[in-house]
């Protein structure tokens, strides 16, 4: 049995707040942790860490711990695909953004699947939509949460010099709890 209207539409709610967030957010990022190349600014993605934008002073919230520092990612998850071509990126990042969404809210509206899934539908689709924004929008998705710890540590039978998470961004959350909740 298919779901209401009213449940339709808070779902198409929740994705355009969660999009309008991750947006805003990355908007703020970039006005606020870098700044315009001067000139000519370099190919977008041509040379890893290589910027569009020169990253400006990070805000830091938890000293050694956590913090907002502009960067751009040209790839997935990791770095996935960061060296490919521009063209491949896009491809591969657009149908797997809309697709996404696309099957996503099918199956929402038909129904399918109980509460969780219908929570997950608007924080994967908003992610992925606010992500593919950047690609088609800028060429790469610009990240800003950076979560790091600067000392030695053992964790069980492990022992690291440091730890450092890769940059992340309000989509990258939204999805992150969304794929956890399907």
């Amino acid at each position: 049995m298919r779901r209401s209207n009213r449940a339709l539409a808070i779902a198409v709610g929740a994705t355009l707040a969660l999009l309008a967030l991750d947006l805003g957010a990355k908007m703020w990022a970039t006005d606020n942790l870098s700044v315009e190349h001067p000139g000519t600014p370099p190919e977008v993605c041509a040379e890893p860490g290589r910027y569009q934008r020169i990253r400006g002073p990070s805000v830091v919230l938890v000293e050694g711990g956590l913090e907002l520092s502009y960067a751009e990612n040209c790839g997935a998850a990791f770095g996935l695909l960061n060296d490919s071509p521009s063209w491949i990126r896009r491809s591969v990042f657009g149908v797997a953004a809309l697709a996404a969404a696309i099957f996503l809210f099918l199956f929402f509206y038909r129904g399918k699947g109980g509460p969780l899934f219908a929570c997950s539908v608007p924080l994967v689709v908003s992610g992925a939509v606010g992500n593919l924004a950047d690609r088609v929008r800028l060429g790469y998705v610009v990240d800003f949460i950076r979560v790091h710890y600067d000392e030695p540590f053992d964790l069980f039978a492990w022992h690291f010099d440091r730890f450092e998470y890769p940059t992340f961004n309000v989509a990258d959350i939204t999805i992150t709890i969304g794929v956890v909740l399907l």
